[in-house]
């Protein structure tokens, strides 16, 4: 079988086709919230929403169980989003105020998310084997309702995002400076909260709640030491987000990896690339760039000693 042959098989796959659009709307929204977690300096906070999740995971199964729903894990992803949103506004609301600092809070969320996902998945009488696929991802057991969901929860992220970018910018760059412009900043880092829990549960059947933070912010950092301004590095990251987790994907296809390891891989290599060329090209633009005045209209007011051999 050709490699084309091979190719085609792949995308007339129901299952690698619900794969694929999965990892496309991941690999697009999780670089967006991951944008404003950097400028914020909480790019682990994906990470404490993520155990956090993993209770939600828990917790759903322990309801379905309890519902006699068939499977027992129906109301997971339900489950995931709800817990990932409150914790995600706790930890904010304790932020804001002071109370504790902001990475307290998030080992607290870390070693609280997992043993209240071991203790909880126990009860609803299950084993922590059954955490393994939302730990890691398990993109080729995506059902039809998965897909619903990641579709809806990424198309939201994205739109707030996108549209609130501005404010939410100001926001992150400058809490101070939003709130003397009128700004309402605790609302707006409520919706920069609620967009990451979100995201997070959105990305947990592609690459896992133990590597989701991975996704949400090497594609921003990729993009940072290429872009120029804020806006090309939330494009540039969500266009690398898509390009990796669909070649990542594409590899699993052919070769028996974890989708998620190797679309994390994938994105840590193009960044040693990147941070690699990025001075040869750095330089060599401050080479060629000839000398100019900044202010040609005025007369130079200093003058420089020349030296003397």
């Amino acid at each position: 079988m050709t490699w084309f042959e091979t190719l085609q098989a792949m995308l007339s796959s129901p299952l690698m086709q619900r794969a694929l659009l999965a990892a496309v709307l991941v690999g697009a929204a999780a670089p967006v919230v991951g944008t404003f977690l950097v400028q914020r300096r909480l790019a682990l906070m994906g990470d404490g929403i993520g155990h956090v999740a993993l209770t939600g995971v828990a917790l759903g199964w322990l309801v379905g169980t309890w519902a006699g729903l068939v499977p027992s894990d129906t109301l997971a992803v339900p489950g995931a989003v709800v817990a990932s949103v409150v914790g995600a506004t706790a930890i904010e609301w304790v932020r804001a105020r002071g109370r504790t600092s902001g990475d307290l809070a998030l080992a607290i969320m870390f070693y609280g998310g997992i043993a209240g996902g071991v203790l909880l998945i126990k009860l609803a009488g299950g084993t922590n084997a059954n955490l393994v696929s939302y730990l890691f991802g398990s993109i080729s057991t995506v059902s039809t309702a998965d897909l619903w969901w990641i579709a809806g929860l990424a198309v939201g992220v994205l739109l707030v995002g996108l549209g609130l970018r501005h404010a939410l910018f100001a926001v992150s760059h400058d809490e101070e400076f939003a709130r003397g412009s009128g700004l309402p900043v605790t609302a707006l880092n409520m919706v920069v909260a609620t967009m990451s829990a979100l995201t997070v549960t959105v990305a947990m059947r592609v690459v896992g709640l133990l590597l989701v933070s991975a996704l949400m912010i090497v594609p921003v950092a990729v993009a940072q030491l290429i872009a120029g301004s804020f806006a090309r590095t939330m494009a540039l990251a969500s266009a690398i987000g898509v390009a990796v987790s669909v070649v990542g994907l594409s590899i699993t296809y052919w070769e028996d990896v974890p989708p998620g390891a190797t679309i994390v891989l994938l994105a840590i290599a193009l960044y040693a690339m990147a941070a690699v060329t990025r001075p040869l090209f750095a330089g060599r633009r401050r080479g060629d760039a000839p000398h100019h005045d900044p202010h040609p209209e005025l007369p130079d007011d200093v003058q420089l000693p020349v030296a003397r051999g």
